[in-house]
């Protein structure tokens, strides 16, 4: 089950797992996407692999932990959400709304593009 929360809800959900262990959140954006406007690591562990690598970087990512996914507004994490679960990641979420989302809800000082 993937479960769809907003930027303002994450530490909420990041909470609600802490069983689990420490979370992630996966940015899938383009490395230029990235270096436009980025989110800062401030209770879960921050890991940037462009959606189109994620199938080669699988082991990249802690199956046991749980992975929130973000990229620009919300489509492309959802499909690597999709992804990881099918591939029997146990906790995943999908940002809604993305990194747009984030700068509106959480940190204003993430630029929009």
């Amino acid at each position: 089950m993937i479960d769809h929360i907003q930027p303002a809800q994450l530490s909420a959900w990041i909470t609600a797992q802490a069983a689990q262990g420490p979370a992630v959140v996966l940015d899938v954006r383009e490395p230029w996407e990235v270096q436009t406007a980025s989110v800062t690591a401030q209770g879960f562990e921050l890991l940037t692999i462009p959606m189109s690598t994620v199938p080669l970087r699988l082991q990249d990512l802690p199956r046991e932990r749980p992975i929130a996914c973000l990229c620009h507004h919300g489509a492309r994490s959802m499909q690597v959400a999709a992804f990881l679960a099918q591939q029997g990641f146990d906790t995943v979420a999908n940002i809604t709304g993305g990194i747009h989302a984030w700068s509106s809800q959480v940190d204003a000082s993430v630029p929009t593009y």
